[in-house]
């Protein structure tokens, strides 16, 4: 029988993610949830915020609800319009007919737009059941079943992937998709949305892509790129 690739890939040090729980808590304060938004809606601002930015995936959401009154609409509307409303989010021509047809499925499916449901599921069974529409992957399931539906689920954006990669908590060569199960199964379930909110947020403050500010890094006596990268520069 063969292996797994997974079971081949380390698992994520529990004694060094408590550490770095504690220290981003420290430094950023404890984070509490405050609210949950429609799941469907979720769904769709994810889906716009994919290769963008907040600022842009927000804009392009308020449109969106401001010129659509109903799911149905979006669903009806030409996808030609709908490219032209959301715009603002970049990648239009893929987001619109995404959006349609992930409607298309929920309506299919469900026979509406309701997808509370997911909350009651299992983990596994929910995630399979997102990412089981059309271009949705772990990343918007995350999201979604994480904001929406108040479950444990962690959502490894590019933030949470490169600073986890940085410190040593995942391998060099774990991708994203992997870095989910890993992350995941290593976080205590009250500790996962703490964990993503402040993940991102060292992530746009201090380490960055490019130019990361390894000087004034909390985590820095914890973090396998400043040991190797930042402090050993070979002759």
């Amino acid at each position: 029988m063969a292996v797994s690739r997974m079971k081949l890939i380390p698992a994520v040090d529990r004694g060094k993610l408590a550490v770095v729980l504690q220290v981003l808590r420290d430094h950023y304060g404890p984070r509490e949830r405050s609210g949950s938004r429609d799941p469907v809606d979720e769904l769709v601002l994810t889906i716009l915020s994919q290769n963008t930015s907040d600022r842009n995936s927000g804009r392009a959401f308020r449109l969106l609800k401001a010129a659509y009154p109903t799911y149905e609409a979006v669903l009806a509307a030409p996808v030609s319009e709908l490219y032209e409303v959301i715009k603002a989010a970049g990648l239009g021509n893929i987001k619109a007919p995404r959006i349609q047809a992930v409607l298309s499925q929920l309506l299919a499916r469900r026979g509406n737009f309701d997808l509370s449901f997911l909350g009651q599921l299992p983990l596994a069974e929910a995630k399979s059941w997102l990412t089981s529409l059309p271009g949705i992957g772990p990343k918007t399931a995350g999201c979604v079943l994480c904001f929406a539906c108040d479950l444990p689920v962690l959502a490894v954006d590019t933030h949470i992937h490169r600073v986890a990669q940085r410190l040593g908590l995942i391998g060099p060569k774990v991708n994203a998709d992997q870095a989910h199960d890993l992350l995941e199964t290593a976080l205590l379930p009250a500790e996962v949305y703490e964990f993503h909110v402040n993940m991102i947020l060292h992530g746009r403050q201090i380490c960055h892509a490019l130019r990361p500010e390894c000087g004034r890094c909390p985590l820095q006596e914890l973090c396998e790129y400043y040991r190797t990268t930042v402090v050993y520069s070979p002759a």
